[in-house]
């Protein structure tokens, strides 16, 4: 009888690849009765383990909607002792988290069980997931593996990271990357792009580096193009050629990664019914555990990055809640994201962005040449939380000018609806005195008018002209608490949030009384929680907690800037209402251009 080849999909693994990771994202019980490892775990007597967990689970709704599969071998390696009855019971959930009993065996001595399992009845969510009983004594399970059938095709996997000034980040990532035998194994290539000043090559651990990926590791340094232009070297060098014989998968440098999400990655490519971005999910750095968004689609007429799909969660706490009921996404950060081969040739490089849309761009032109985006949620790695980081930063300006560029191309562009966003977030910025944010955006919607060729250097010179721009206003500066608060000045809370369906009133009143001086006078604290504008509005003077809680931001109303930045707004918003279908044909238009190989090839060589 011929032996059947088989693919191993994913790994049980019982502990994290960092002491920073909660161990309930692996295997939820009484740690004093366990003692787990990264691919083994020891069990008391009568310890009770569940792998009902974020990375326990097997995302069975998923392979049955995405992939051809329709069996599952759950395979474990086990040693009891001689009074010891190891109980198995594999469960299964369905869309609203019911549980089901799949099969149970009765486990003695020293072996290998293994137990095959249908995908079925999981269409709309559910997974699989096994527990374990130790009765009356202890018992070790091992080299834990979840497999399915070999596909045709041996699927590859090459990596590209893209890296800035965090020689340190970026040399444990690839460590941690590399030294996971598995993962490793499923990687040709991994093309590390260096943009900064200090380099990954002069980190004293680099030669450790060299040694674990040998002639698989590339490394290149260019001038800083963002990450658009890291990740789109990464991927030219793979398709230089004309053609690319992996998937690639863009990692970010300063993520805590988790080698068994790429396995997992991988897995879903290599069985999809037709070629498909596979993306982790951004786990929180801070709280191990919280998923910043289990799926997302951009929101482009509100010149949002992301919103959460349909039955998407934000923020959802992975030890008390599992992601059962199966949702689609739009596109997926590159923090951690697989782009098939077949994508890549179709749809080419990204636009040259600098910073932030370029993924959500390609993932748009991706789903709307036929390669969809599947955000995996059992798939995650630890990525620094955007909410710790401040909202009034160089960065807006990229935000703001890509939403507005990625809208033009791929979204309806309303001209009233465009503009009426562009006056509602500016004029917001304007009464909570954040002088210096209007500013940053009021840039970034003169650059979008003024057409494609601002993005003909890839964003090097912008740097330093929002440097220059942004210090002129004292409010966007940070400084100590002891300094900012040091006058004492009382804390004040804000009161309920305005309804949505009057917050245009509020923001029209906040207006008035700002150009009137109609404010509560004196200085006043206001903490990171309580900063909302329709709050800071109140006031005349405000000492505002940054988000990211290393310092305050000291606001003053100056009526003179406001009534600048006002008149120039609605100059800028009667041009986006007048020009806005002329607008989005420029944008559209320039996007072959744009995205084509020369253009990046020049930009590449510094031209």
């Amino acid at each position: 009888m011929q032996h059947e080849h088989r693919m191993t999909v994913q790994r049980t693994l019982f502990a994290g690849p960092d002491p920073r990771v909660v161990p309930g994202m692996y295997v939820d019980a009484d740690l004093a009765r366990i003692r787990p490892e990264r691919t083994a775990l020891r069990l008391e007597p009568g310890a009770v383990v569940s792998t009902n967990t974020y990375f326990g689970r097997f995302a069975a709704s998923y392979w049955q909607r995405y992939t051809a599969v329709t069996d599952v071998r759950l395979t474990l390696h086990h040693a009891c002792g001689p009074q010891t009855l190891l109980r198995l019971d594999v469960v299964a959930s369905d869309a609203s988290g019911r549980r089901r009993p799949l099969q149970t065996r009765e486990i003695t001595c020293q072996g290998e069980v293994s137990v095959d399992l249908e995908i079925r009845r999981f269409v709309d969510g559910g997974g699989i997931w096994f527990e374990l009983t130790a009765i009356g004594g202890g018992a070790q399970i091992s080299e834990v593996t979840w497999s399915v059938p070999a596909p045709e095709r041996d699927r590859r996997i090459s990596v590209v990271m893209c890296t800035y000034d965090r020689p340190a980040e970026a040399i444990s990532t690839l460590l941690t990357l590399g030294g996971d035998a598995a993962a490793a194994d499923l990687i040709d290539a991994v093309h590390v792009v260096d943009q900064g000043t200090r380099r990954v090559e002069d980190h004293d651990e680099f030669h450790r580096v060299k040694s674990l990926l040998g002639d698989r590791l590339h490394y290149v340094t260019q001038p800083n193009l963002g990450g658009a232009g890291g990740f789109n070297r990464g991927i030219r060098e793979l398709t230089r050629s004309g053609e690319c014989s992996t998937d690639i998968v863009v990692m970010d440098d300063d993520i805590l990664c988790e080698p068994e999400s790429v396995i997992r990655l991988s897995a879903m490519s290599a069985n999809a019914t037709r070629p498909i971005l596979v993306g982790s999910q951004m786990l929180l750095l801070s709280e191990t555990y919280r998923v910043h968004m289990t799926g997302e689609w951009e929101a482009l007429d509100e010149l949002k990055a992301g919103r959460p799909s349909a039955n998407g969660r934000n923020g959802l706490d992975a030890l008390t809640d599992q992601q059962d009921v199966r949702t689609d996404a739009g596109w997926n950060g590159w923090w951690s994201c697989l782009l098939p081969a077949e994508a890549v040739a179709a749809v080419g490089l990204s636009l040259p962005l600098f910073f932030q849309w370029d993924d959500i761009e390609f993932g748009i032109r991706a789903r709307k040449a036929g390669f969809p985006t599947v955000t995996l949620p059992n798939a995650g790695v630890w990525h620094a939380d955007f909410h710790l980081k401040d909202y009034n930063d160089w960065t807006r300006y990229f935000s703001w000018r890509n939403a507005m560029i990625v809208s033009a191309i791929h979204g309806r562009f309303d001209p009233k609806q465009i503009s009426g966003v562009v006056a509602r977030e500016i004029t917001q910025h304007i009464v909570s005195m954040q002088y210096g944010l209007a500013e940053t955006f009021l840039l970034a919607v003169r650059d979008f008018i003024s057409g494609p060729s601002v993005l003909h250097d890839g964003g090097q010179a912008k740097l330093g002209e929002l440097a220059r721009l942004r210090a002129d206003y004292p409010d966007t500066v940070r400084v100590d608490a002891a300094t900012g608060l040091a006058a004492d000045p009382p804390i004040v809370v804000k009161g309920p949030d305005p309804q949505r369906d009057r917050l245009d009133q509020v923001l029209a009143k906040r207006v008035v009384k700002q150009y009137l001086g109609r404010l509560a006078p004196g200085r006043v604290a206001i903490s990171a929680h309580d900063n909302r504008w329709w709050h800071v509005g109140l006031f005349a003077e405000a000492v505002v907690t940054d988000s990211s809680q290393t310092g305050v931001r000291i606001r003053r109303r100056d009526k003179g800037i406001a009534v600048r930045q006002a008149r120039e707004l609605a100059r800028l918003c009667l041009e986006l209402r007048r020009r806005g279908p002329e607008l989005a044909e420029m944008w559209r238009s320039a996007v072959p251009e744009l995205t084509g190989p020369d253009n990046w090839q020049r930009l590449f060589d510094g031209e």
